[in-house]
């Protein structure tokens, strides 16, 4: 609706995660990179936490794009599973072939076999579990118990558990402990800082095809950063819904005055700005 009207070739503030808009933040990048040296050094087990919203999704979508044809993928990313449920979506994503109704055990054997056939090939096996936070104690266990598909020197499978901050928390469980002893990364994912925020507002807008007209005016940022505290979701929400303003009041540029209106309005920024 607004893109022609601020010279946009697309809304450069959609929530869908698309990894044409990733920002490499500090951050970002030095997560990305641990993920990727854990995998190729076949490390087992990594842990990725973050707040909502703060791009996780992306972040393992733009992984896996760097990631060699070597390398053999599975995203579970319904996380509401039985144990048995997690073992028969592993073998799904990995397209090992099973017969319906086959017991826990005989899916566990297949990937075995599956596993260790790919490390004749000189192939790698990574398996992510988004919004891992979800997962009952259970089943975490059995993903500990798929991290013990190993030979003698290296990891079969490399598994990345992706959740919100309560993932940390349920990791210090008392009957998880044999599971955290196994985590040889753990990375916790932080809001951008201020300077972050204008340069993602920035990086999405030029992705978007801006002719160089400014969008929002030097003074929203702030305002920007201080409703949203850097966390990219929030970004987009007010972002775009401040073009939208923008539009319907003609305001080719978006100044803090928009950006206070919009906040007031948005349920999930419906609080003071905090002071600078």
């Amino acid at each position: 609706m607004y893109e022609s009207f601020f010279g946009l070739k697309e809304k450069p503030f959609q929530m869908t995660p698309d990894t044409r808009y990733f920002y490499p933040s500090a951050k970002h990048t030095d997560a990305l990179n641990h993920m990727v040296y854990a995998i190729q050094d076949r490390r087992g087990f990594v842990v990725i936490t973050g707040e909502i919203g703060s791009g996780k999704t992306t972040l393992s979508r733009v992984l896996f794009q760097k990631l060699d044809r070597r390398t053999k993928t599975a995203i579970i990313r319904n996380t509401h599973l039985t144990a048995k449920d997690l073992v028969t979506q592993t073998v799904e994503e990995l397209e090992i072939p099973y017969r319906t109704g086959c017991t826990k055990t005989h899916l566990i054997n297949l990937l075995n076999e599956y596993l260790i056939e790919q490390l004749r090939e000189n192939n790698n096996v990574v398996l992510l579990i988004d919004e891992a936070q979800n997962l009952k104690p259970n089943v975490l266990e059995e993903v500990r118990m798929l991290s013990n598909l190993e030979t003698e020197r290296e990891k079969l499978i490399q598994i990345i558990l992706m959740g919100q901050p309560e993932l940390k928390a349920k990791l210090w469980l008392k009957e998880l402990t044999q599971l955290r002893q196994r985590v040889t990364l753990h990375y916790h994912l932080l809001p951008l800082d201020e300077r972050e925020t204008a340069s993602y507002i920035a990086h999405r807008l030029h992705v978007a095809g801006v002719n160089g007209a400014p969008v929002f005016a030097s003074t929203a940022l702030p305002k920007i950063f201080q409703y949203t505290q850097g966390v990219p979701r929030l970004i987009n929400g007010l972002c775009d819904q401040a073009l939208l303003t923008g539009y319907v009041n003609e305001a080719r540029t978006i100044g803090p005055e928009i950006i206070d209106e919009v906040a007031s309005e948005l349920p999930s920024l419906m609080q003071e700005p905090i002071a600078a």
